[in-house]
């Protein structure tokens, strides 16, 4: 914003001095009414302007909508293929014989696979504000797993019930026999297909900026304007964030392929700006995407994963909750929960859930829980505000056009 300010203090400048030449400009800059424009849309959010944003939500999804059908229509013939595969894969399902054992298997794991690529790509896309489902899904799961498999010193869960449930098989291992490799591919699957759904959510930015240097028209993308801004302010940039950004749009750039593998191997919230630089200066697509497949589902998922892992095998868990233990004060009764939670959760396993502990739901649990379910409810409000603020862009672009009509 402070660059946008810069920018349009010296486009004044230059409009004064035009008009001491003699050379009137309109004063009503171009920089200063995108601007107010965004600041318009920026207020178009359900707790300000409730109505107005519900509104432009559903009329921005008949739009969509109505893209949409039109690009299928344009594409039938891939729209029938389609349709007469999912008609042979239907009957396949529905006919009895020795294969159903088969198409139930593939069923099950392409749906576990389905389940955690979409929730990557929700990480990743985030339409305006990203879903955490790392932390709120694949991270527990990794958890539950690796206390399961101490607890049972194995990981050959039953299936069925697992995944949906963990619980210990009839024959556990050898006490200390579980290794971190057994625990690192019982996950790798989950693990790897979340990451691939990551790689898959950086497309938008890509496609969006290779779109924009192809038609050489204006991007409607915000992020893309503090890119080309980023670029001629790139010599004056002093600021830290500025200076990062800088960082991996060179690496990216000057680099190539490893560049992008480097920025993709590791937690990076600046990668969005990778997928954009690469987009702008017509990287191949199968050099960012395989770069960022490589990165995300392969080492910064191991990376991760190994992380998760570590932190809550059996002795570190042991020492967090006799540390939290120690606090004074308010340490036992903060530590008392943590014990009750992995008590039940080491009931649970050994198939002992109807005896000895009455079935109350832990407090930490519930909370967690919850904030699931309050990150859910604030994904969801900032898609409807995106999508609402997109319809006042369409809007405000229409004026334009009419006013340079006139």
């Amino acid at each position: 914003m402070a660059e946008n300010g810069t920018d349009c203090d010296q486009r004044r400048v230059g409009m004064i001095k035009e008009q001491h030449n003699g050379n009137f400009t309109d004063p009503s800059l171009p920089c200063e009414r995108k601007r107010r424009d965004r600041e318009e849309r920026q207020n178009i959010v359900l707790w300000r302007q409730p109505l107005i944003t519900l509104q432009y939500f559903f009329l921005e999804t008949l739009i969509n909508l109505k893209e949409w059908t039109i690009k299928l229509w344009h594409r039938r013939s891939i729209v029938v293929s389609f349709l007469l595969l999912l008609a042979v894969l239907t009957a396949a399902y529905y006919i009895e014989g020795t294969h159903q054992q088969y198409v139930q298997y593939t069923e099950k794991k392409f749906l576990w696979c389905a389940y955690w690529v979409g929730l990557g790509i929700l990480s990743s896309v985030g339409l305006g504000t990203g879903l955490h489902t790392f932390l709120l899904y694949l991270g527990p799961h990794i958890a539950s797993v690796t206390l399961a498999a101490y607890e049972c010193n194995s990981v050959n869960f039953p299936e069925p019930p697992y995944p949906d449930q963990i619980i210990c098989p009839d024959e556990e291992g050898i006490e200390g026999s579980i290794s971190l490799w057994a625990i690192i591919s019982k996950v790798r699957l989950e693990a790897c297909m979340w990451g691939a759904g990551t790689a898959i959510g950086e497309l938008p930015p890509y496609f969006m900026a290779r779109a924009a240097r192809l038609s050489g028209a204006e991007p409607d993308d915000e992020e893309y304007q503090e890119f080309e801004e980023m670029l001629e302010h790139a010599e004056a940039a002093q600021d830290f964030a500025s200076r990062a950004k800088l960082a991996v749009q060179n690496l990216v750039q000057k680099v190539g392929f490893f560049g992008i593998l480097a920025c993709a191997s590791i937690p990076n919230p600046l990668f969005d700006l990778a997928g954009i630089t690469c987009g702008h200066f017509l990287v191949p697509f199968w050099t960012f995407f395989g770069a960022t497949l490589i990165g995300k589902a392969i080492i910064k998922m191991h990376i991760q994963k190994l992380f998760v892992i570590i932190t809550f095998s059996k002795h570190i868990v042991e020492q967090m909750v006799s540390l939290i233990g120690a606090v004074p004060s308010i340490g036992p009764s903060l530590q008392k929960p943590f014990q009750e939670y992995l008590e039940a959760q080491r009931i649970k396993l050994h198939h002992k859930s109807d005896n000895g502990v009455p079935q109350g739901e832990n407090w930490l649990s519930w909370m967690f829980e919850k904030l699931v379910i309050v990150m859910v409810c604030y994904f969801i409000l900032s898609i409807i505000n995106s999508m609402a603020q997109s319809y006042a862009k369409r809007v405000q672009q229409k004026m334009y056009s009419e006013e340079k009509t006139k």
